[in-house]
């Protein structure tokens, strides 16, 4: 009580030598005035200068912390809020994945199915477009991105993916709509002329063979957009990725922004593969010959935490693979995914407790995934992520 009633006095207090009026108060207005504006015009100063010099992607901290949908692990993911907010707890580089609208248009959205992460199910005038398609050979039921047009997506609103391990999350159901990536361009621009440095983002192609085949290639309008912002050059402040080595491929044809190749399990086959009938496999694609094929049109890869470190049947951590060791030999950075908090998530060694919802030990696990040597780490807590990578940058004490 003491506390709160003396900070409520200071407010008070200031709340009566404002109310002073007179010329005092215009004074101190104005030279509070003159210097936010004189604030605004070094940060953009600053911006500038970056982006005009600034480093690439070889010049970010290591290990690098990536907001995996934003800050997903308090926000609705891939909402401009769960971006801001990645972005004040700190996170070096903020993930967007993209799929299109039946026009054409860029949104951001983990996946073209939108049942589990908008409201779309109350809007009865969209009930007769709930349908099952094949997506990537697996039959899901729900709505998809490619029968809405951009102005009918924005009538819906974004909601948590989640809820039985995020139930704080749903605080924020329809708080904000889903975005283009237009609109994250944007914003990413105005958020670095505010902070007098650039804002690096990761953007994913999700499935581009199957939107490809509807005509609706990402590729394309995707580097347009890049080139418009400026973000398609070597030193831009961004990562092109995708799970189909094929898009990276298209898209290092198209801007020289570093690409990284998303892989999965070792045991399953990209989807662009499974079409052209490339019998390689995520575990051809891990070893030395696959990592150089890999390196000849990608500056990176971002392979599952498995591939690094597998887990057994019980799900504790085993023997580290050479991955990383592997990749590096041939010129790679790796930002695995996904680092997340909650014990159902976490290695077994490193739960507390039976509530799936709860929080473990992540800071051990963050350690030792850091241990590794990886060079970032997707991550739905930026402000775990990089307390934990703190120690472990050059000029710390670990």
């Amino acid at each position: 009580m003491t506390q709160g009633g003396a900070a409520r006095r200071t407010v008070l207090g200031a709340a009566v030598l404002a109310a002073g009026g007179g010329m005092a108060g215009i004074s101190a207005g104005s030279a509070s005035a003159a210097q936010t504006a004189r604030a605004t015009d070094t940060a953009e100063a600053a911006f500038a200068a970056d982006a005009r010099h600034g480093g690439g992607y070889r010049d970010l901290p290591v290990p690098l912390v990536i907001g995996h949908r934003g800050a997903c692990g308090y926000r609705p993911e891939h909402t401009l809020g769960s971006y801001q907010l990645a972005l004040d707890l700190g996170a070096d580089v903020v993930e967007q994945d993209l799929v299109p609208t039946k026009d054409g248009h860029l949104v951001c959205r983990h996946e073209n199915e939108i049942g589990g992460t908008t409201d779309v199910a109350d809007h009865a005038e969209f009930a007769s477009r709930r349908t099952t398609k094949s997506i990537d050979g697996v039959a899901v039921t729900g709505w998809f991105t490619e029968d809405f047009t951009l102005a009918e997506l924005k009538t819906l609103r974004a909601k948590e993916r989640i809820p039985a391990v995020r139930q704080r999350n749903t605080l924020y159901d329809g708080r904000w709509d889903v975005p283009t990536f237009e609109e994250v361009l944007r914003w990413a621009d105005r958020e670095g002329k505010r902070r007098g440095k650039r804002v690096w983002l990761h953007v994913e192609t999700k499935h581009p063979t199957y939107f490809r085949s509807l005509g609706l290639g990402l590729e394309e309008p995707l580097a347009k957009l890049l080139r418009r912002y400026g973000r398609d050059g070597r030193n831009a402040p961004l990562f092109l990725q995708s799970f189909e080595p094929s898009s990276i491929q298209r898209l290092s044809k198209l801007v020289s922004a570093p690409r990284v190749v998303l892989l999965s399990a070792a045991g399953t086959r990209p989807w662009d593969f499974e079409q052209a009938k490339d019998p390689r496999t995520v575990a051809d694609l891990v070893k030395p010959e696959g990592l150089k094929w890999i390196a000849g049109f990608a500056q990176g890869i971002g392979p599952t935490m498995d591939l690094i470190i597998p887990r057994d049947a019980a799900g504790k951590l085993g023997t580290p693979t050479t991955l990383v060791k592997d990749a590096h030999a041939r010129g790679l950075v790796l930002h695995p995914y996904t680092a997340r908090n909650e014990n159902s998530f976490l290695p077994a060694e490193y739960r507390r407790g039976t509530d799936p919802a709860a929080y473990g030990d992540a800071f051990g696990a963050f350690k030792t995934y850091f241990e590794q040597g990886i060079d970032g780490i997707f991550t739905d807590n930026a402000d775990t992520g990089l307390l934990a990578a703190e120690a472990f940058r050059p000029g710390r004490d670990r």
